[in-house]
């Protein structure tokens, strides 16, 4: 049981990212540079050709194609980046990076969801989990991950142990002689 919760602690911290992540990224402006693009106007549709590099405040993704696709009624834009493999990097107020990789990242903005689809990976402070699928929800911090469910494919959480340590003088105390 105990070590049930420890996975579950160790998980809430990977996962946690978005509290302390850098809250004027969302404010910041989009800034896609790309090798060239193609628009469908009619379908509200911008194609992307790579390499792709999306930048807005300290959020990067990186991929060989980039999809962005605006609904109808003008109510979000999803951001689809494929590559192999598509990469998003988040620094967080402390200064420390989050990392995704995917064959493909979903990004809907209106609902902070990051979707990473094949050999999906997320990163932070060494901690991570991988597999097939990870969806997460940025805003809620709810996190689904899925294998395949094929041969030996499994989902995996590698949890990084807690750095707790005193501190220790760096020179040893010298007790002063009596004369």
């Amino acid at each position: 049981m105990k070590y049930n919760q420890s996975i579950l602690a160790g998980l809430f911290c990977l996962l946690s990212f978005s509290s302390v992540a850098k809250v004027d990224d969302l404010l910041q402006e989009v800034k896609i540079a790309a090798a060239s693009q193609e628009a469908d106007i009619k379908n509200n549709q911008v194609i992307f050709f790579g390499p792709v590099e999306v930048t807005q405040g300290s959020i990067k993704m990186n991929a060989d194609e980039l999809r962005v696709f605006s609904k109808a009624d003008k109510s979000g834009k999803t951001l689809v980046a494929t590559g192999n493999p598509a990469t998003y990097t988040q620094m967080m107020e402390d200064g420390r990076p989050a990392t995704a990789s995917a064959k493909e990242i979903r990004y809907e903005l209106a609902t902070r969801t990051l979707t990473l689809v094949g050999e999906a990976t997320l990163e932070q402070d060494g901690s991570q989990v991988t597999g097939n699928l990870i969806k997460y929800n940025i805003g809620l911090q709810q996190l689904i991950a899925e294998s395949t469910g094929k041969g030996d494919d499994r989902v995996i959480t590698i949890i990084q142990p807690e750095t707790y340590q005193e501190e220790k003088p760096s020179t040893p105390v010298k007790k002063q002689e009596q004369q």
